[in-house]
């Protein structure tokens, strides 16, 4: 029983079958027996008219946004709507959404499945690959290791706060779109702001309720964009 947000993504291959409907309504139609029943709500439809071979997809970038701006799962009718290769899978992961295909629900499963082997492999290559590195260095007369007080150098702390940086920036990017639509549509203070955001269900950046001081902080990193 499906519960939780939900971002609904259909596609269609040719604009003939994009301005006739064709495929689209079998795909509504079953996302919205996937959904029936249970406690769930759709936040958002995209309607993307491309090939599956193509990566870019200006629809699904968009929703994607808006799953990581509504904390929502993203919905589709059948897997291969999405890709017939694995370059969406990988965007996926990129994009840190979850996902759910109605005519094969466990391929979300799977697909974490798959990837975590992949990953998996790849750390063992580079693991490797460090190893015999650092041997090799060792064999040059390189002195390895270093200060191992477990002290943060000021390096490091200053990748650290430009990480949280960029993660901020990028959630102010994900958040403009939704701003603008309520500032067109008149709510134009910062409280006025943060309650509307409450209202459609987006959480502040460190959970919880929004502040009109939060706001304002979003605010500021998109107007530098």
């Amino acid at each position: 029983m499906a519960k939780g947000s939900f971002v609904a993504y259909y596609r269609v291959s040719t604009a003939k079958q994009g301005a006739s409907g064709l495929g689209l309504e079998a795909q509504r139609k079953a996302v919205e027996d996937y959904l029936n029943g249970g406690s769930w709500k759709l936040v958002a439809e995209f309607t993307e008219v491309e090939s599956g071979a193509n990566g870019d997809r200006p629809q699904l970038t968009r929703a994607f946004t808006a799953c990581r701006t509504y904390g929502a799962t993203l919905v589709i009718a059948r897997l291969d709507r999405l890709s017939r290769d694995a370059h969406f899978l990988l965007g996926l992961q990129k994009a840190g959404v979850k996902f759910v295909a109605v005519d094969m629900p466990e391929a979300n499963e799977m697909v974490v499945g798959i990837m975590a082997v992949v990953a998996q492999a790849e750390r063992k290559m580079i693991s490797a690959r460090t190893k015999a590195a650092l041997a090799a260095a060792k064999a040059r007369g390189v002195r390895l290791g270093g200060d191992r007080g477990g002290r943060a150098t000021p390096a490091a702390r200053a990748a650290g706060t430009a990480a949280l940086e960029a993660r901020a920036q990028a959630r102010a990017a994900d958040l403009a779109p939704v701003i603008a639509e309520l500032r067109e549509a008149g709510v134009t203070s910062l409280r006025g702001l943060a309650k509307a955001l409450d209202e459609r269900g987006i959480e502040a950046a460190r959970g919880g309720t929004w502040t009109a001081a939060g706001v304002s902080r979003v605010l500021a990193r998109i107007e530098q964009e």
